[in-house]
This record gives structure tokens, sequence and C-alpha cells, in this order.
């Protein structure tokens, strides 16, 4: 077999794509379903629920405002059921994109040797392998840990938790924080650090105050113990008892154990991820590895690029990559979207996951810019409770050149994807009278850099 990828998620799915369309003899083996961690454990189901939330707390918007009265109950088993539902069907599309270019598909649990994979007492020997095994959630080693939930544990989950500990600083922490309170759980967020703290603090700030103000939230607090049905922490030299289920959010480790036999122990980092040059390869040439297992920027739409790069590289059409203003996103009751001029490379020590944030240059002389969001769908009726979003930017005084933007809105998502592009190709923001926003909208970054 001339093309094997291990792990069909964002990565593996994207490069056996690629390759197919490239004429290539492909197969693919994947040990469970189809999609990966983000179809079937992670952003997808966050999805999901999130639109159940955010429907949840409008309902209560409006009826503060007046506008419509009646009890709604949500049926968590339901949801749960049509979320597998839901799922299943995008498999079978999932399924069908690669087969029809001819793509061979096996399901079952890999073992690698020297220059062969086997799956169930079958054997191909390949002459371009790709690894794309993603990751798993990373357990930190404290007593009780057995006790506590992860991402995999959300579809099986019976009902709403009355009381939900989140352990944890990060994206997923503030998701799953909004959507359970917004579904009626009391929520403790238990970070053993800052909240967020990727973020701009004025952007933090308006996320804890508008969007997570049901969600009580303690920092540089350490987690001592997980119990069943209680977690027990410690702030300040203070010990304090939370009851509820506990849920780790506290990052994610690359599912790399597969390539131990085959790779050297240079080829891994300090945290097991596998290391890859701007091709993909590993030391060894014919040896490929795309998407979390590599460590780095853990987002889908990265570990789509690297594997559509590294099949393009694997069929002999040389590319590097390159990570370079990604646009990133936090799903809330309004999105926040966000984007920093950065130049990021995930084998250099001290550049991995927080210091693609940061933008490299330290001695640009920049001006930082904010206006509240403005009225438009999903944000007119915010407009008389002052919770309509902030648009905050930051541009270099010299060059006119944009460095970073963050924008809380309905629309953010769409729109800091746009800006984060004209930030690669380095658009001058005095350029920017020449675009035009389609309207309504609900975000005015556009004309902010325009007025200047």
């Amino acid at each position: 077999m001339k093309n094997i990828i291990i792990g069909a998620g964002p990565a593996g799915r994207l490069a056996g794509i690629e390759l197919g369309k490239l004429g290539e003899e492909t197969l693919l083996i994947e040990k469970n379903d189809l999609g990966g961690t983000c179809l079937n454990k992670g952003c997808m189901v966050i999805c999901a629920l999130n639109d159940i939330a955010r429907f949840l707390n409008n309902k209560r918007q409006y009826e503060k405002l007046g506008l419509i009265s009646g009890d709604i109950e949500i049926s968590y088993e339901e949801i749960v059921n049509k979320i597998i539902k839901t799922q299943k069907v995008i498999h079978e599309i999932d399924y069908e994109e690669n087969t029809s270019l001819n793509n061979e598909i096996i399901y079952g649990k890999a073992q690698l040797t020297e220059n062969e994979v086997s799956v169930g007492g079958e054997t191909w020997e390949w002459e371009n392998l790709l690894i794309a095994t993603g990751g798993n959630p990373f357990i930190p080693n404290i007593p009780g840990k057995k006790y506590g939930l992860t991402n995999e544990d959300i579809l099986k989950l019976k009902k709403v938790p009355e009381k939900l500990n989140i352990m944890g600083g990060s994206v997923i922490a503030a998701e799953i924080s909004n959507i359970y309170s917004s579904f009626g759980s009391e929520v403790n967020i238990i970070a053993r650090s800052n909240f967020l703290s990727e973020l701009d603090p004025e952007i933090k700030d308006y996320i804890v105050k508008n969007l997570l103000k049901n969600v009580n939230i303690y920092e540089n607090t350490d987690t001592k113990e997980i119990q069943k049905n209680k977690i027990i922490v410690e702030n300040n030299g203070e010990t304090k008892e939370f009851k509820g289920n506990t849920f780790i959010a506290t990052g994610r480790s690359p599912n790399s154990e597969i390539a131990r036999k085959i790779l050297q122990d240079d080829d891994f980092d300090n945290r097991g991820a596998i290391k890859v040059n701007d091709l993909m390869q590993t030391s060894n040439q014919n040896i490929y590895a795309a998407g979390d297992v590599t460590g780095g920027i853990n987002l889908t739409p990265v570990a789509r690029m690297e594997g559509i790069l590294a099949a393009r590289n694997m069929a002999g059409y040389l590319n590097k990559i390159e990570y370079n203003t990604i646009p990133q996103s936090i799903q809330l009751e309004m999105d926040v979207s966000f984007a920093n001029k950065t130049n990021f490379d995930k084998n250099k020590d001290g550049n991995k996951n927080k210091d693609n944030d940061k933008i490299i240059n330290e001695n640009k002389e920049t001006i930082d810019i904010s206006s509240p969001g403005s009225a438009g769908p999903g944000g007119f009726w915010k407009v008389l409770t002052k919770d309509t979003g902030i648009t905050k930017a930051s541009f270099d005084s010299q060059t006119n050149l944009l460095e970073s933007i963050t924008a809380i809105s309905p629309s953010s998502i769409s729109d800091i994807a746009y800006i984060s592009y004209l930030m690669r190709t380095g658009e001058n923001i005095s350029n920017f009278d020449e675009f035009v926003e389609v309207h309504p909208s609900t975000d005015v970054f556009f004309q902010i850099m325009k007025y200047i």
C-alpha cells in the first residue's frame, strides 16, 4: 500500500481526501468512528449543546423584556440521543467522501512495525505513513481522579448535573461552564492559575461579567482531591469543599504511543508529542504526523491544514506549513473570536500553545482601540441590557498593520476569520475603506479601522 493513514479525525480524513484527489493509493485505519474527537466527543458536541443553551438564554431574556412567556423543559436524554443520531449521519457522509475517491477504510486498532501495519490479523506494507491519532484528555495525577468526568463523558450523562465543578481555566472550561449553567446547573470553575489567561484583560472581564455571570470562578486554586460527589480545593491556605460532579478540563495529551516502536526517542517532545518538520515529516522522511498528536495548536482547522499539507508532501507535491495568525474562538452565549499576528514554531521549546497567542515582536509601538458591539442579528434585543458585545484591536502605529483583534458578537466567528486572512496577507488598515460588510451586521470593527 503506497499511503497508509492511521486515524480518521480532521487531520487524517482530510489527508485521505487530498490523496484521493491526487489519485494516490490510500488506506485509512480508524479505531472508533470517523471524524475523531471533534465530531464524536469534542467541538461538534459543544456546538450542539451550545445551540440549546443559547435558545434557553434568549428565551429568558425575552421573558425579562415582556416579549414572551411560558415554561420550557429540556430533555437532556433526548438531546444526547439526537446528537448521536446526527453524528451517524455525518459518519456516513465522511465515509462517502473518502471511499468515493477510491480510498479504503478499515476499522480497528492498528499495530506498527518498521515497515508494516496490521489490523485484526491483516497486514499491509507502507511506502508513506501518516500518524494522525489525535489526543486524549490530560488527567492530573491527583487523588480520586477516577471520579472526574472529561469531554469523553458528556454523551454518557443521563441528566443535567445539579452541581458541576470544572477543573481548569481554559477555553473548554469556559464553554462547558456556559452550557451547563444555562441548563440549570450550579457551576464552579476551579482554575489553578488565572482563568482565560490567554485573553486581553478587558475581554476576559467582559466574559466573566456578561457571559458567565451565573458561574462562580475561583482563580489560583489547587484541587487536592476529587471524590464521587465532591471536590476538595485549597485557596490561599484555606481548604474548601464543593459538592457535585467534577469535570476535568486541564488540556490534552498527544495520543502517540502507537509510534514508539518505529520512531526514536528524539522524535518525541517531553509531553509525548511527535516532532515534525515544516513538511510534517518525522526524522524518517517516509513517516509523517499531523493534528493533535504533534502538539502545538490543538484546533480542528489547524489539524485539517496539517493533514492536507502532509498528504501533498506524501504525494510528492512539496509544501511547507506556516502557522501565522490562526483565528480562534470560544463558544458562549455570544461567540468570542480572536486572532493575533504570530509566527508559531511547534518544535521550539517555550513556544507551544500559550505563546502562539502572543505578539512576537515586543518592541512594536502598538495602539489599542475598543468599541462596544452594535445592534443587529442576535444583538438587537441586547441593547436594552447594554450587553451587545465588544471589539478590541491593536495595531502598529508606524506601519498601520493590525496586530491583534478580538470580537464578542453573534457574527464574530466568520468576521474574525476574514480579518485574520487580511492580517496574514499584510493588508494595511488604511485600505479597509475598500471593504464593504454585509448589512445588517453586529460587528463594527471595520468602521473602527476606517475612522482611526
